[in-house]
């Protein structure tokens, strides 16, 4: 049975991707891109209402299952014996991934591009330095064994290089100009690094779950007792001949005091 953890790269990558492509269908319904002058970018198709909303809804919720997903696959590398320093900087990168794909969905093009392109650049160069860096974290950790077929780190060796031709491919047709092979190029690279999200779902597919662990500042004394349990301890100072409550909830125990 799998955990909640390894179905949240599923969802993550079917939600960005179904979500981009209704953006893009909405977009040619209503008229908004004109395919006969040229395939669009992502962002050109978010750009107007009414589908600009659900862009930037589809990417914000995207970009927080991504930081979650981040987190999770730091602590797991840290089990796995991860220098901290790497795997601190492999983090970054993917919450600045997270943090460039909100400010894409966030500032559309139409309203403020020079936002909208940085938050690009981050979403794309970012992206595809927190994955370079997984698969040199994944080839450096001999134990434990990762889970997996052998096949899925030479997979993840293809798209990563995809990724780093198509930021290549894509830059330079823009400035040629070919902005329709451009876009498409944009569109290919978005679809690999949502499906590479996706393949987490391997690594997690070992955990059952995760717990939130809160820990004081070194230093500082032992958290204030609750007003309840300081009535109960002066109550028995006072009285030391009474009966102990029960779990100090000033519940006597089951058949009342002792006759």
């Amino acid at each position: 049975m799998w955990g909640y953890l390894t179905l949240l790269p599923i969802f993550l990558a079917l939600w960005a991707i179904a979500g981009v492509w209704i953006v893009f269908m909405i977009a040619v319904v209503n008229s908004t891109v004109n395919l006969n002058q040229g395939f669009p970018y992502i962002s050109v198709c978010g750009s107007y209402p009414p589908q600009s909303c659900i862009f930037s809804q589809v990417l914000n919720v995207g970009a927080a299952m991504a930081a979650w997903i981040c987190i999770v696959r730091y602590h797991q590398l840290r089990d796995w014996g991860v220098r901290l320093w790497l795997n601190q900087l492999t983090l970054w990168s993917g919450l600045i991934c997270a943090l460039g794909t909100s400010i894409v969905g966030n500032f559309q093009e139409k309203n403020q591009k020079p936002a909208h392109l940085v938050g690009a650049f981050l979403a794309f160069l970012a992206g595809s330095v927190y994955f370079w860096l997984q698969l040199l974290l994944s080839w450096r950790v001999k134990s434990p064994p990762q889970p997996g077929a052998p096949w899925i780190r030479p997979l993840r060796l293809s798209l990563c290089l995809l990724c780093s031709l198509l930021i290549v491919a894509m830059i330079v047709l823009h400035l040629w100009p070919l902005r329709s092979a451009s876009a498409a190029c944009e569109w290919a690279l978005a679809m690999l690094l949502f499906t590479l999200f996706g393949l987490f779902a391997v690594d997690f597919s070992d955990l059952d779950g995760c717990t939130l662990c809160l820990r004081p500042r070194p230093g500082l004394g032992p958290p204030p007792a609750s007003p309840t349990a300081s009535q109960v301890q002066l109550s028995q100072a006072l009285s030391p001949h009474l009966p102990h409550t029960c779990g100090g909830s000033g519940l006597e125990p089951p058949g009342g005091p002792p006759r």
